[in-house]
């Protein structure tokens, strides 16, 4: 029987799953070592469970975590020890990466493991076969170039993340100074996490660098970092984002913050079609295509230059067609930025596979603790459907209860007694369903920014809400993603995509930018009590927990309370 340790705040069982004590005292810095390798699952009140599994292990690996950090940390903190097999399969998991290494031979790739029984395994995969498998030695297997990327999908599939060693293309030359370095002025400076960031995904210009993941919370300066990297590699770069929104901050982020200037950076987007030695493109320009039978109009964005480095902004939000793309430019360096490596389709080995693994990642807490966001209160605040509605609720099909929860007629007097609380600070209410915020708007005075307003409309908008000429801003899913609202410091969610955690993640990053004061701000989700909706809400709980966000619920009896000032 092993020995119990009932101080402990850790048990780990053998299906890889680690169970953690809310209530411990060392509860904080156990949630931060956990997050390195482990996904959390659930989390009821007193008992969190994390789970492992072969990529966040290796994800970890990637980042220099070691199979002997993980058992060490589990053996000290776990209240009946960590079981034998366990043990043995993280060290088969961390030790799998860079088992096997990619490298380069004039127009062919070698797959190289020191392990002739894994090269011998890997000999008899019908799989790689057609990638014009050839077995060199015992220890090195031939393939084409051209299958790099496709390549690297299948090992990984087959169990084996590879190390690419391969090498990148220089790409066209564009020198880059970053304001600071040219101009000797100390105005704009790298933040340390920031440096260490870009040092990650770099590694002094070698191999093992140019291809990565890098994970930090919105309002962390992702766009900095991005712009930084290009300082360093000094090339031509395509930048691929979410919106043209997106597009014109990294614009404006590039010409203050380097020495280039604005004939340099072009946009690609439905409104103009510029390609310069720096290209900002969305990845909707590159998905469009007439009809489903016809081909991706504008991906040759990709060969329109001699790119040395492309950025993907959002990562987690890459669509399924850029991946196609992306397996066959694995000869260029590759970037991706993110404040979550969760996908709600599921492909998070593609991401690892196509743009690299994670190469660096910073605890949302820890930079709220150094200032660099804004501390955040959370809160679900339960409302029950009124009577018909609920009658409605119960009669209807599945997908439309979801839409009768969200649009509950009783959260438009809680969103009142908020703003009325908030009153003088910046405040944007957050949906999902269109007709739900035209009530908002109609009812608050508020205006209302949606997918269908033009583009230079919602960028005024946006402007006046900076300038706090406006401080009540109503808002669709267009704004969950890379938009800059500094002085925002209350988020009313009022209605949700299902159970997504990206998306709670990407708006309570729209209130993270540091405040004055105390630097505070709140979170307010608005959920249907006994619906659907607060099912979906549990979920999308997960990602403000795992980021040791204290996520506080009030039922119906208390909501009055907590909307008052």
């Amino acid at each position: 029987m092993p020995t119990f340790h009932k101080d402990r705040p850790l048990v780990v069982q053998h299906d890889f799953c680690i169970l953690l004590e809310t209530r411990h005292p060392q509860f904080e810095e156990m949630r931060a070592e956990l997050i390195r390798y482990a996904d959390l699952v659930k989390s009821p009140d007193n008992m969190h469970t994390y789970r492992m599994s072969s990529l966040s292990l290796w994800n970890a690996a990637a980042a220099g975590v070691t199979a002997e950090d993980v058992i060490a940390f589990l053996e000290a903190n776990s209240k009946f020890g960590v079981p034998v097999s366990v043990k043995q399969d993280i060290r088969r998991f961390i030790e799998r990466y860079g088992l096997v290494r990619l490298e380069r031979l004039g127009d062919e790739l070698l797959l190289i493991s020191d392990d002739i029984d894994i090269i011998k395994e890997m000999a008899r995969y019908k799989s790689l076969r057609s990638y014009g498998l050839c077995q060199l030695d015992e220890r090195t297997l031939r393939f084409s170039a051209q299958y790099r990327g496709l390549l690297k999908q299948e090992l990984v599939k087959l169990g084996f993340p590879v190390e690419d060693l391969a090498g990148y293309s220089r790409g066209e030359s564009l020198p880059i100074q970053l304001r600071s370095d040219a101009a000797g002025t100390g105005a704009f400076a790298l933040r340390d996490y920031q440096r260490s960031a870009v040092d990650s995904f770099y590694r002094e210009g070698s191999m093992q660098g140019g291809s990565g993941v890098l994970v930090l919370p919105c309002g962390a300066g992702k766009t900095v970092i991005g712009i930084a990297a290009m300082g360093k590699l000094s090339c031509a770069t395509l930048i691929l984002t979410t919106n043209s929104t997106s597009v014109k901050q990294w614009k404006r982020e590039i010409l203050d913050k380097t020495d280039l200037t604005e004939d340099m950076v072009g946009e690609y987007t439905g409104l103009q079609k510029e390609v310069r030695p720096v290209t900002i493109a969305t990845y909707q320009i590159l998905t469009y295509r007439k009809s489903k039978n016809e081909s991706f109009v504008h991906m040759d964005l990709f060969n329109k230059r001699d790119w040395g480095l492309i950025v993907y902004d959002e990562v987690h939000l890459l669509p399924a067609p850029v991946f196609r793309v992306t397996a066959d430019i694995q000869a260029t360096r590759r970037l991706g930025l993110t404040a979550t490596l969760i996908r709600e389709d599921g492909r998070e080995e593609d991401v690892f596979s196509l743009v690299g693994p994670k190469r660096y990642e910073m605890p949302w807490k820890t930079l709220e603790s150094q200032g660099w966001i804004a501390s955040v209160e959370c809160v679900e605040l339960r409302v029950p459907l009124p009577p018909a509605e609920m009658e409605a609720y119960r009669s209807a099909a599945e997908r439309e209860r979801m839409r009768i929860a969200s649009n509950n007629r009783a959260k438009l007097d809680v969103v009142d007694g908020l703003l009325r609380k908030h009153e003088g600070e910046q405040v944007i209410v957050i949906g999902q369903y269109l007709e739900q915020l035209h009530k908002l708007a109609e009812r608050t005075g508020a205006p209302m920014i949606s997918g269908e307003m033009p583009h230079d409309k919602r960028e005024a908008l946006y402007h006046s809400f900076r300038s706090g000429e406006i401080p009540v801003l109503i808002v669709s899913k267009v704004a969950n993603f890379a938009v800059d609202l500094p002085d925002a410091a209350v988020a009313i969610q009022v209605s949700g995509s299902f159970g997504s955690r990206q998306e709670e993640a990407q708006r309570l990053g729209r209130i993270l930018r540091p405040k004055s004061g105390e630097n505070k701000a709140y979170f307010y989700t608005i959920v249907s009590e006994d619906t659907k909706e607060q099912e979906f809400a549990m979920n999308r709980q997960l990602f403000l927990i795992e980021q040791g966000y204290n996520y506080r619920m009030v039922g119906a009896a208390g909501v009055s309370e907590v909307t008052v000032r």
